[in-house]
């Protein structure tokens, strides 16, 4: 196996130091150019709102936020890379695209002040499944005459991983070669020419080469990469766990319901319409108690005999 030669960008660590240091201007121009405006130039300046800087490893902590710019016009923009589905992804998500919008003011200012907010959301996984497109825009949306809101004050661009399939050989547009780096960068071995043509991209290679970080920061890199690995499987294995309970639990309630609709087909057969009280104590039974029913209906003949079975199950559940 040939020895790494860049950092994975996927790694929080990596991304920040990447896409968020002091140094990292231009990167986010062309990415963020790349990205929302299909690579025209239109993002000319923007400012790194606390910026990371190199030698804080030891204090770094995890981030759902990870870089936030402030653009030339005055729009922010919350960049977040996302490698493993968590529960309430997509209402934190919206919680800090709204959160950032509505903190501008303070109480009583010029709604006027308020500047829109756009958040570019990374996911190495699929979020969107039934759709192809890897690059998702989404702003706000008459529900029938699909027409947009008059303001575009609130936007949320979604980059899915998984989905881009592309080769080195294939790659044409700007957005293609930097989704190319965020998720085969740890792949290559040199900086090849399709990307190294790119100056902003060529750049951000050169931050993620191993060779030249200090020894520290290797290191910081490689336990970040197993821990977050780590924790990837860990909530992959919960995932699955839960998809099978899951299925187990609506098995058992699949046959619950066509126990029950058994159970009540015989019953109007035999007694007509039931009552009020019947039905809401059929209802509560368990599956043992309504296949017990279809098995002793024969025996039943009234619907006070029915209720009087129905009372004893009770008494015994409730035991």
């Amino acid at each position: 196996m040939a020895k790494q030669t860049f950092i994975s960008p996927t790694i929080d660590y990596a991304f920040k130091k990447i896409f968020g240091s002091d140094r990292s201007e231009d990167i986010l121009i062309s990415f963020l150019n790349a990205i929302i405006y299909n690579g025209k130039n239109v993002i000319s300046a923007l400012t790194i709102v606390n910026p990371y800087k190199q030698g804080h490893v030891e204090t770094l902590k995890d981030s759902y936020l990870d870089v936030r710019a402030v653009l030339q016009n005055g729009e922010i923009v919350l960049i977040e890379m996302q490698l493993a589905r968590v529960a309430a992804f997509g209402k934190r998500v919206a919680y800090n695209l709204c959160k950032s919008y509505a903190n501008q003011l303070e109480s009583g200012e010029d709604y006027l002040k308020i500047s829109p907010v756009i958040a570019v959301t990374i996911t190495n996984f699929v979020l969107f499944h039934k759709q192809e497109q890897v690059i998702h825009h989404l702003v706000f949306k008459e529900a029938q005459g699909n027409y947009e809101y008059p303001e575009r004050e609130l936007q949320l661009f979604f980059v899915e991983l998984p989905k881009f399939k592309k080769e080195l050989k294939d790659l044409t547009t700007l957005a293609e070669k930097w989704i190319y780096f965020i998720k085969l960068a740890n792949e290559l071995q040199e900086i090849p020419p399709t990307l190294g043509e790119i100056a902003e991209i060529d750049k951000a290679l050169k931050i993620a080469k191993l060779a030249n970080m200090e020894p520290d920061e290797a290191d910081e890199v490689i336990r970040r990469s197993i821990y977050l690995q780590d924790e990837i499987g860990r909530m992959r294995y919960a995932s699955e766990e839960a998809w099978e309970q899951g299925i187990e639990q609506g098995i058992e309630r699949g046959r619950i319901t066509e126990a029950r609709a058994l159970a009540l087909r015989l019953l109007k057969k035999k007694f007509g319409e039931m009552t009020a009280e019947i039905n809401s104590k059929i209802e509560s039974l368990s599956l043992s108690n309504l296949e017990g029913l279809t098995e002793d209906i024969f025996e039943i003949t009234s619907q006070s005999d029915l209720l009087n079975w129905l009372s004893e199950v009770d008494s015994h559940q409730d035991g």
